[in-house]
């Protein structure tokens, strides 16, 4: 692999992983398009610790005061509570208990394109609909267990390239009544367990092939382009709203189907 196309896998793993755009689908279809190898389990790992970089600095204070609030004797600090680390626990488990069941077929039958064009159109769709008429009201603070159960089975469900894991949680929470920025703030801390136990099992993958060039290009790319990513769209959901996303996967779906057929 050379650095330019390490470069480019990591800005569409960082913006992929954090936008409601699905990384996974864009990294079977960036390679598909232009005809390039697999870059291989390795640097897939590669990519999952530059995000995962991403998300731990954007969110460093957050977490701190999630540790503090865990092992304080009020089980409270900064706006955090004990009962929130725990339901932040609960809603990652179904995530990763799809990633262990399904690894394979994430890695193989769900990578055709037209798959991926599929889930991209009907999961931008449910965005749309769930943005749209959204009641609004719910923040972070007063998530409760049902409501992280659902979050977390969308994530699950996000195994499947073209779903995107930010979009599915973003949807579950926007239907669920969470505000535009509480929806994405929730969907960047849920990252933080989901990417950090899936870089940890393929870590050994990762430094048995060796570290050189294109992985740190790659990881670079990743975490510079993540936590814009993450800046970005919590700006964006200030004032706008998710519909752009959904238009972008639609666009997206179609031009996967017609090369498709007529390439």
């Amino acid at each position: 692999m050379s650095i330019f196309q390490a470069i480019i896998l990591g800005v569409v793993q960082g913006f992929g992983e954090f936008l409601p755009i699905s990384s996974s689908g864009h990294l079977v279809l960036v390679p598909w398009f232009f005809n390039w190898d697999d870059p291989g389990l390795a640097f897939d790992v590669a990519l999952h610790f530059g995000t995962l970089a991403a998300v731990v600095i954007y969110f460093r204070r957050d977490l701190l005061s999630m540790i503090k609030a865990f092992f304080s004797r009020t089980g409270e600090a900064d706006g955090y509570t004990r009962k929130f680390v725990w339901l932040l626990a609960a809603a990652t488990a179904p995530g990763a208990l799809a990633g262990y069941f399904f690894e394979s077929q994430a890695e193989n039958v769900f990578r055709n394109p037209l798959l991926v064009a599929a889930a991209l159109a009907l999961v931008g769709f449910f965005l749309y609909l769930a943005d749209r008429f959204s009641r609004d009201e719910k923040t972070v603070p007063g998530l409760s267990f049902k409501d992280a159960l659902w979050i977390g089975l969308s994530q699950a469900v996000a195994i499947m390239p073209g779903v995107s894991r930010s979009g599915a949680t973003i949807s579950a929470s926007r239907a669920l009544g969470f505000k535009r920025e509480d929806a994405a703030r929730f969907s960047f801390l849920l990252s933080i367990p989901i990417i950090f136990g899936a870089a940890l099992v393929k870590a050994g993958d990762f430094f048995a092939a060796g570290i050189g060039a294109a992985e740190i290009a790659g990881i670079s790319s990743a975490a510079l382009s993540g936590y814009l990513a993450i800046a970005g769209l919590l700006r964006l959901v200030k004032k706008s709203s998710y519909g752009i996303f959904f238009w972008y996967r639609l666009a997206l779906a179609l031009a996967i189907a017609a090369f498709f057929f007529f390439r």
